[in-house]
């Protein structure tokens, strides 16, 4: 639905320019550097450094513990990591120059540019984190894995806050990398269970 409304300069789209008008005044009443410099922060952990590396990193240990517990699939953390972070261009670069949105700013596109629509920050962030959670979540027991779970997610939120609150992005290509990222996460989760063999592991601990 979002990916409609963009294309055809929906209705939608009036929410996304409130949301902006509404930030930037709550942003300028406040005058926070120190709120300014987390928006920032917290922006930069959807780029490529570092979500890649710690998704190749985090699948790494996956592995190696999958081993210790004598899986005999224990191989099966990096390519699975390596598909999520392959995925990640795969789709979102190819929506960026099929929709080819401006930013919140307004200004035109230059020829160079693929366009702020879906973000790719938000959805390297919700891909590469939650792909890590999820294959490190594996090895772990339930209550350390719904922590793992738990402040995976809330650091992706964070990711998507920065990105509105920075004037990066616009709230609806947050959202819909979110929508993507769900829906990629979802495939990675079945795929990682049919490699494995052991379906109930997921949900028996």
């Amino acid at each position: 639905m979002i990916s409609w409304q963009v294309a055809v300069d929906g209705p939608l789209l009036e929410f996304d320019v409130a949301t902006r008008n509404a930030v930037r005044s709550v942003r300028t009443a406040l005058g926070s550097i120190l709120l300014n410099h987390l928006g920032a922060g917290f922006s930069d952990l959807g780029g490529p450094v570092p979500a890649m590396p710690a998704l190749l990193l985090s699948a790494a240990l996956a592995g190696w513990l999958e081993l210790r517990a004598g899986l005999r699939r224990w191989w099966y953390p990096l390519p699975v990591a390596v598909l999520a972070g392959v995925l990640v261009p795969l789709l979102i670069v190819p929506a960026k120059t099929w929709f080819a949105r401006p930013g919140p700013f307004g200004v035109p596109l230059s020829p160079e540019q693929l366009g702020w629509y879906p973000s790719g920050h938000t959805a390297t962030s919700a891909i590469a984190y939650g792909t890590a959670a999820l294959l490190l979540g594996r090895t772990l027991d339930r209550t350390a894995r719904q922590w793992l779970y738990g402040l995976t997610a809330l650091g992706c939120l964070g990711v998507g806050a920065g990105l509105v609150w920075s004037d990066y992005h616009w709230l609806l290509d947050v959202l819909a990398s979110w929508c993507l990222a769900g829906l990629v996460l979802q495939g990675l989760w079945l795929l990682t269970a049919r490699l494995t063999g052991h379906r109930a592991r997921l949900t028996r601990r």
